[in-house]
Protein backbone atom coordinates (compact mmCIF):
# COMPACT_ATOMS: atom_id res chain seq x y z
CA UNK A 1 0.00 0.00 0.00
CA UNK A 2 2.92 2.46 0.63
CA UNK A 3 4.61 1.50 -1.92
CA UNK A 4 1.97 2.56 -4.52
CA UNK A 5 1.04 6.08 -2.21
CA UNK A 6 5.17 6.92 -2.83
CA UNK A 7 4.56 6.00 -6.94
CA UNK A 8 1.67 7.84 -7.18
CA UNK A 9 3.10 10.89 -5.29
CA UNK A 10 6.26 10.53 -6.99
CA UNK A 11 5.05 10.40 -10.63
CA UNK A 12 2.91 13.21 -9.88
CA UNK A 13 5.84 15.29 -8.67
CA UNK A 14 7.66 14.34 -12.26
CA UNK A 15 4.45 15.68 -14.32
CA UNK A 16 4.38 18.58 -12.13
CA UNK A 17 8.47 19.58 -13.00
CA UNK A 18 11.39 19.19 -10.99
CA UNK A 19 11.21 22.96 -9.35
CA UNK A 20 9.08 24.10 -6.71
CA UNK A 21 6.92 27.15 -7.50
CA UNK A 22 5.72 29.32 -4.64
CA UNK A 23 2.23 28.82 -2.66
CA UNK A 24 -0.41 30.39 -3.11
CA UNK A 25 -2.31 32.29 -0.51
CA UNK A 26 -3.95 29.43 2.28
CA UNK A 27 -7.53 29.77 1.44
CA UNK A 28 -7.04 30.62 -2.72
CA UNK A 29 -9.92 28.62 -4.79
CA UNK A 30 -8.68 25.99 -6.82
CA UNK A 31 -10.61 24.70 -10.37
CA UNK A 32 -12.35 22.21 -8.16
CA UNK A 33 -13.91 25.05 -5.71
CA UNK A 34 -11.59 23.90 -2.59
CA UNK A 35 -8.34 25.60 -1.50
CA UNK A 36 -4.97 23.73 -1.37
CA UNK A 37 -5.31 24.68 2.47
CA UNK A 38 -8.55 22.72 2.66
CA UNK A 39 -6.96 19.83 0.72
CA UNK A 40 -3.95 19.96 2.93
CA UNK A 41 -6.62 19.45 5.91
CA UNK A 42 -7.93 16.41 4.27
CA UNK A 43 -4.94 14.64 4.08
CA UNK A 44 -3.59 15.50 7.23
CA UNK A 45 -7.00 14.07 8.90
CA UNK A 46 -6.24 11.00 6.94
CA UNK A 47 -2.74 10.35 7.68
CA UNK A 48 -4.01 11.08 11.54
CA UNK A 49 -6.49 8.08 11.38
CA UNK A 50 -3.96 5.66 9.54
CA UNK A 51 -1.28 6.56 12.41
CA UNK A 52 -4.06 5.74 14.98
CA UNK A 53 -5.27 2.50 13.45
CA UNK A 54 -1.61 1.73 13.22
CA UNK A 55 -0.59 2.07 16.57
CA UNK A 56 -4.00 0.24 17.93
CA UNK A 57 -2.61 -2.72 15.19
CA UNK A 58 0.25 -2.28 16.78
CA UNK A 59 0.05 -2.52 20.78
CA UNK A 60 -2.60 -5.36 19.69
CA UNK A 61 -0.24 -7.43 18.05
CA UNK A 62 2.55 -7.32 21.16
CA UNK A 63 -0.62 -8.01 23.18
CA UNK A 64 -1.40 -11.02 21.20
CA UNK A 65 2.67 -12.18 21.03
CA UNK A 66 2.34 -11.98 24.89
CA UNK A 67 -0.72 -14.11 24.86
CA UNK A 68 0.52 -16.44 22.36
CA UNK A 69 3.13 -17.12 24.89
CA UNK A 70 0.94 -17.08 27.68
CA UNK A 71 -1.21 -19.91 26.38
CA UNK A 72 2.00 -22.16 25.11
CA UNK A 73 2.81 -21.99 28.77
CA UNK A 74 0.34 -22.63 30.20
CA UNK A 75 0.04 -25.56 27.82
CA UNK A 76 3.13 -27.10 28.97
CA UNK A 77 2.23 -27.07 32.76
CA UNK A 78 -0.90 -28.74 31.90
CA UNK A 79 0.89 -31.36 29.59
CA UNK A 80 3.43 -32.03 32.58
CA UNK A 81 0.28 -31.85 35.26
CA UNK A 82 -1.42 -34.41 33.62
CA UNK A 83 1.41 -36.89 33.18
CA UNK A 84 1.89 -36.34 37.17
CA UNK A 85 -1.08 -36.80 37.54
CA UNK A 86 -1.19 -40.25 35.66
CA UNK A 87 1.97 -41.56 37.49
CA UNK A 88 0.08 -40.37 40.94
CA UNK A 89 -3.25 -42.77 39.81
CA UNK A 90 -0.80 -45.33 38.83
CA UNK A 91 1.04 -45.49 42.10
CA UNK A 92 -2.66 -44.99 44.61
CA UNK A 93 -4.13 -47.98 42.50
CA UNK A 94 -0.84 -50.17 43.22
CA UNK A 95 -1.33 -49.15 46.73
CA UNK A 96 -5.00 -49.93 46.80
CA UNK A 97 -4.41 -53.38 45.22
CA UNK A 98 -1.74 -54.24 48.00
CA UNK A 99 -3.64 -52.97 50.57
CA UNK A 100 -6.47 -55.31 49.06
CA UNK A 101 -4.24 -58.06 48.98
CA UNK A 102 -2.59 -58.03 52.43
CA UNK A 103 -6.09 -56.71 54.45
CA UNK A 104 -6.20 -60.52 55.91
CA UNK A 105 -2.66 -60.91 57.50
CA UNK A 106 -2.49 -60.10 61.38
CA UNK A 107 -2.19 -57.10 63.07
CA UNK A 108 1.60 -55.82 63.30
CA UNK A 109 0.50 -55.61 67.14
CA UNK A 110 -0.35 -59.06 67.31
CA UNK A 111 3.06 -59.94 65.50
CA UNK A 112 4.88 -58.07 67.75
CA UNK A 113 3.28 -60.10 71.16
CA UNK A 114 3.73 -63.10 69.01
CA UNK A 115 7.63 -62.68 67.69
CA UNK A 116 10.22 -64.82 68.90
CA UNK A 117 12.04 -61.99 68.23
CA UNK A 118 10.68 -58.99 69.45
CA UNK A 119 13.39 -56.48 68.17
CA UNK A 120 13.11 -57.55 64.61
CA UNK A 121 9.12 -57.24 64.97
CA UNK A 122 9.74 -53.76 65.98
CA UNK A 123 11.99 -53.22 62.62
CA UNK A 124 9.42 -54.49 61.01
CA UNK A 125 6.51 -52.55 62.71
CA UNK A 126 9.00 -49.62 61.44
CA UNK A 127 8.66 -50.68 57.71
CA UNK A 128 4.93 -51.17 57.95
CA UNK A 129 4.27 -47.19 59.63
CA UNK A 130 6.96 -45.97 56.71
CA UNK A 131 4.97 -47.96 53.81
CA UNK A 132 1.63 -46.52 55.37
CA UNK A 133 3.17 -42.88 55.21
CA UNK A 134 4.52 -43.20 51.72
CA UNK A 135 0.99 -44.52 50.70
CA UNK A 136 -0.69 -41.36 52.44
CA UNK A 137 1.90 -38.96 50.68
CA UNK A 138 1.25 -40.85 47.73
CA UNK A 139 -3.06 -40.16 47.57
CA UNK A 140 -2.30 -36.62 48.82
CA UNK A 141 0.26 -35.86 45.67
CA UNK A 142 -2.61 -37.68 43.84
CA UNK A 143 -5.29 -35.16 45.03
CA UNK A 144 -2.75 -32.24 44.47
CA UNK A 145 -2.23 -33.31 41.01
CA UNK A 146 -5.90 -33.75 40.12
CA UNK A 147 -6.75 -29.73 41.31
CA UNK A 148 -3.47 -28.27 39.55
CA UNK A 149 -5.07 -30.44 36.60
CA UNK A 150 -8.33 -28.73 37.04
CA UNK A 151 -6.52 -25.44 37.64
CA UNK A 152 -4.16 -25.48 35.05
CA UNK A 153 -7.09 -27.05 32.82
CA UNK A 154 -9.15 -23.52 33.02
CA UNK A 155 -6.32 -21.22 32.76
CA UNK A 156 -5.54 -22.83 29.52
CA UNK A 157 -9.08 -22.40 28.46
CA UNK A 158 -9.21 -18.47 29.58
CA UNK A 159 -6.13 -18.10 27.84
CA UNK A 160 -7.13 -19.51 24.65
CA UNK A 161 -10.20 -17.35 24.90
CA UNK A 162 -8.05 -13.82 25.56
CA UNK A 163 -5.71 -15.26 22.70
CA UNK A 164 -9.10 -15.18 19.89
CA UNK A 165 -10.28 -12.16 21.65
CA UNK A 166 -7.23 -10.54 20.74
CA UNK A 167 -7.00 -11.90 17.21
CA UNK A 168 -10.22 -10.22 16.38
CA UNK A 169 -9.32 -6.92 17.58
CA UNK A 170 -6.17 -7.64 15.70
CA UNK A 171 -7.99 -8.53 12.41
CA UNK A 172 -10.37 -5.01 12.98
CA UNK A 173 -7.63 -3.06 13.70
CA UNK A 174 -5.55 -4.43 10.68
CA UNK A 175 -8.77 -3.74 8.76
CA UNK A 176 -8.81 -0.70 9.67
CA UNK A 177 -5.40 0.54 8.85
CA UNK A 178 -5.79 -0.66 5.15
CA UNK A 179 -9.26 1.05 4.86
CA UNK A 180 -7.61 4.37 6.19
CA UNK A 181 -4.82 4.20 3.57
CA UNK A 182 -6.98 3.46 0.80
CA UNK A 183 -8.69 7.09 1.54
CA UNK A 184 -5.34 8.55 1.33
CA UNK A 185 -4.70 6.97 -1.76
CA UNK A 186 -7.82 8.07 -3.05
CA UNK A 187 -7.64 11.83 -2.29
CA UNK A 188 -4.15 11.51 -3.85
CA UNK A 189 -5.70 9.71 -7.29
CA UNK A 190 -8.18 12.39 -7.07
CA UNK A 191 -5.64 15.88 -7.12
CA UNK A 192 -3.93 17.25 -10.05
CA UNK A 193 -0.27 17.38 -10.13
CA UNK A 194 -0.40 21.48 -9.26
CA UNK A 195 -2.30 20.36 -6.13
CA UNK A 196 -0.10 17.81 -5.29
CA UNK A 197 3.19 20.18 -6.12
CA UNK A 198 1.55 22.76 -3.52
CA UNK A 199 0.51 20.42 -0.96
CA UNK A 200 3.97 19.57 -0.46
CA UNK A 201 5.21 23.19 -0.75
CA UNK A 202 2.66 24.44 1.32
CA UNK A 203 3.80 21.71 4.31
CA UNK A 204 7.60 22.28 3.66
CA UNK A 205 6.77 25.81 4.63
CA UNK A 206 5.01 24.85 7.75
CA UNK A 207 7.82 22.44 9.16
CA UNK A 208 10.30 25.43 8.10
CA UNK A 209 8.74 28.16 10.20
CA UNK A 210 7.92 25.62 13.17
CA UNK A 211 11.85 24.51 13.36
CA UNK A 212 12.76 28.24 13.47
CA UNK A 213 10.31 29.48 16.29
CA UNK A 214 10.99 26.06 18.13
CA UNK A 215 14.68 26.97 17.64
CA UNK A 216 14.43 30.29 18.73
CA UNK A 217 12.47 29.34 22.00
CA UNK A 218 15.29 27.97 23.60
CA UNK A 219 14.26 24.56 24.39
CA UNK A 220 17.55 22.62 23.53
CA UNK A 221 20.66 23.47 25.43
CA UNK A 222 23.82 23.20 23.33
CA UNK A 223 24.78 19.05 21.99
CA UNK A 224 25.80 16.42 24.63
CA UNK A 225 27.56 13.32 23.59
CA UNK A 226 25.35 9.92 23.81
CA UNK A 227 25.60 7.13 25.74
CA UNK A 228 27.14 3.94 24.13
CA UNK A 229 23.98 2.63 23.79
CA UNK A 230 22.97 5.44 22.66
CA UNK A 231 25.12 5.91 19.74
CA UNK A 232 24.75 2.08 18.74
CA UNK A 233 20.83 2.74 18.65
CA UNK A 234 21.62 6.01 16.35
CA UNK A 235 23.92 4.79 14.04
CA UNK A 236 21.46 1.57 13.05
CA UNK A 237 18.52 4.28 12.64
CA UNK A 238 20.68 6.46 10.43
CA UNK A 239 21.60 2.81 8.25
CA UNK A 240 18.06 2.70 7.61
CA UNK A 241 17.67 6.01 6.02
CA UNK A 242 15.94 5.35 2.28
CA UNK A 243 13.67 2.54 3.44
CA UNK A 244 9.95 2.74 3.32
CA UNK A 245 7.26 3.53 5.78
CA UNK A 246 5.21 0.58 6.62
CA UNK A 247 2.55 0.42 8.86
CA UNK A 248 3.10 -2.87 11.36
CA UNK A 249 6.83 -3.14 10.17
CA UNK A 250 9.58 -3.88 12.48
CA UNK A 251 12.33 -3.68 9.64
CA UNK A 252 14.94 -4.78 8.47
CA UNK A 253 13.14 -4.31 5.07
CA UNK A 254 10.81 -1.33 6.19
CA UNK A 255 9.79 0.32 9.68
CA UNK A 256 6.87 2.18 10.95
CA UNK A 257 8.14 5.40 13.55
CA UNK A 258 7.96 2.68 16.69
CA UNK A 259 9.39 -0.17 14.98
CA UNK A 260 12.68 2.08 13.72
CA UNK A 261 12.56 2.91 17.42
CA UNK A 262 12.40 -0.30 19.23
CA UNK A 263 14.52 -2.05 16.92
CA UNK A 264 17.61 0.59 16.97
CA UNK A 265 17.98 0.39 20.90
CA UNK A 266 17.04 -3.53 20.67
CA UNK A 267 19.98 -3.46 18.05
CA UNK A 268 21.93 -1.71 20.63
CA UNK A 269 21.23 -4.35 23.42
CA UNK A 270 18.68 -2.10 24.95
CA UNK A 271 14.85 -3.97 24.73
CA UNK A 272 12.31 -1.21 24.91
CA UNK A 273 8.43 -1.06 24.38
CA UNK A 274 7.24 -1.75 20.77
CA UNK A 275 4.49 1.45 20.49
CA UNK A 276 5.55 4.72 20.50
CA UNK A 277 2.31 5.81 23.48
CA UNK A 278 4.31 2.39 25.56
CA UNK A 279 7.52 4.00 25.01
CA UNK A 280 5.96 7.62 26.21
CA UNK A 281 4.71 5.78 29.69
CA UNK A 282 7.20 3.61 30.65
CA UNK A 283 10.37 5.14 29.86
CA UNK A 284 12.30 7.75 31.91
CA UNK A 285 10.96 11.37 30.53
CA UNK A 286 13.71 13.91 30.41
CA UNK A 287 13.78 17.54 29.57
CA UNK A 288 14.41 18.63 25.84
CA UNK A 289 17.35 21.20 27.28
CA UNK A 290 18.90 17.56 28.36
CA UNK A 291 18.52 15.38 25.15
CA UNK A 292 21.39 13.98 23.57
CA UNK A 293 21.94 11.69 20.14
CA UNK A 294 19.77 8.03 20.75
CA UNK A 295 17.21 9.49 23.05
CA UNK A 296 13.26 9.40 22.30
CA UNK A 297 11.80 12.37 20.76
CA UNK A 298 7.69 11.67 21.45
CA UNK A 299 5.13 13.64 19.01
CA UNK A 300 1.48 14.82 19.21
CA UNK A 301 -0.36 15.08 22.80
CA UNK A 302 -1.76 11.44 22.43
CA UNK A 303 2.34 10.13 21.77
CA UNK A 304 1.16 8.66 18.38
CA UNK A 305 4.37 9.38 16.38
CA UNK A 306 8.22 9.17 17.60
CA UNK A 307 11.59 9.68 16.34
CA UNK A 308 15.19 9.17 17.47
CA UNK A 309 17.23 12.57 18.28
CA UNK A 310 20.20 13.22 16.13
CA UNK A 311 21.55 15.97 17.00
CA UNK A 312 21.88 20.19 15.76
CA UNK A 313 17.52 20.02 16.38
CA UNK A 314 17.41 17.27 14.05
CA UNK A 315 15.92 13.59 14.42
CA UNK A 316 15.64 10.45 12.75
CA UNK A 317 12.44 9.20 12.02
CA UNK A 318 9.80 7.35 9.31
CA UNK A 319 7.58 9.38 9.02
CA UNK A 320 4.11 8.32 7.37
CA UNK A 321 2.87 6.08 4.81
CA UNK A 322 4.47 7.19 1.15
CA UNK A 323 7.48 8.12 2.94
CA UNK A 324 10.91 6.82 3.83
CA UNK A 325 13.11 7.01 6.79
CA UNK A 326 14.75 9.95 6.50
CA UNK A 327 16.56 12.84 8.79
CA UNK A 328 13.95 15.65 10.02
CA UNK A 329 14.01 18.99 11.57
CA UNK A 330 12.96 18.30 15.07
CA UNK A 331 9.60 20.67 14.88
CA UNK A 332 8.11 18.87 11.99
CA UNK A 333 5.50 18.16 14.14
CA UNK A 334 4.21 19.07 17.55
CA UNK A 335 6.85 17.73 20.51
CA UNK A 336 5.41 16.01 23.64
CA UNK A 337 8.06 15.47 25.22
CA UNK A 338 11.71 12.94 25.34
CA UNK A 339 12.37 9.70 27.00
CA UNK A 340 15.20 8.26 27.43
CA UNK A 341 16.08 4.57 27.19
CA UNK A 342 18.96 4.01 29.20
CA UNK A 343 18.85 7.18 31.85
CA UNK A 344 22.07 5.36 33.61
CA UNK A 345 23.97 5.17 30.55
CA UNK A 346 27.90 7.69 30.89
CA UNK A 347 27.91 9.80 28.11
CA UNK A 348 30.87 8.86 25.56
CA UNK A 349 34.19 10.82 26.22
CA UNK A 350 34.70 11.00 22.83
CA UNK A 351 31.97 11.53 19.85
CA UNK A 352 32.00 11.57 16.19
CA UNK A 353 28.01 11.80 14.68
CA UNK A 354 27.46 9.12 12.08
CA UNK A 355 27.87 10.29 8.37
CA UNK A 356 24.69 10.34 6.96
CA UNK A 357 23.64 9.19 3.60
CA UNK A 358 23.02 10.96 0.21
CA UNK A 359 19.61 12.80 0.61
CA UNK A 360 18.96 12.15 4.00
CA UNK A 361 16.77 14.73 4.12
CA UNK A 362 15.15 14.49 1.37
CA UNK A 363 10.61 13.66 1.21
CA UNK A 364 7.64 14.00 3.53
CA UNK A 365 8.88 15.02 7.62
CA UNK A 366 5.49 15.20 9.03
CA UNK A 367 3.50 12.46 10.61
CA UNK A 368 0.35 12.53 12.14
CA UNK A 369 -1.71 11.56 15.36
CA UNK A 370 -5.00 11.07 16.25
CA UNK A 371 -7.48 13.24 17.56
CA UNK A 372 -8.33 10.62 20.39
CA UNK A 373 -6.87 8.18 22.55
CA UNK A 374 -5.59 5.09 19.80
CA UNK A 375 -7.06 2.06 22.34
Amino acid sequence: MSGRLLRLVCTAAVAAGVALAPVPAVGAPEPEGRSVGALLTDLQRLYREAEQASETYNATEEKLKTQRAEVARIDGDLAKARLSLHDSRGVAGRLARQQYQNSSEISSYVRLLLARDPQHALDEGHVIRQLSQERAASVQRLEGNEKRSDALARAARKALDGQLTLAERQKKARDGVQKRLADVEELLASLSAEQLRQLAELERAGTVAAQKKFMASGALSSERAPSREGDAALRYAVQQIGKPYEWGAEGPASYDCSGLTSQAWDHAGQAIPRTSQEQWAELPRIRLGELRPGDLVIYFPEATHVALYLGDGMVVQAPRPGAKVKVSPIAANPVLGAVRPDPGGEPLRRYTPPKLPEHALDGADEGYAPVTEPR
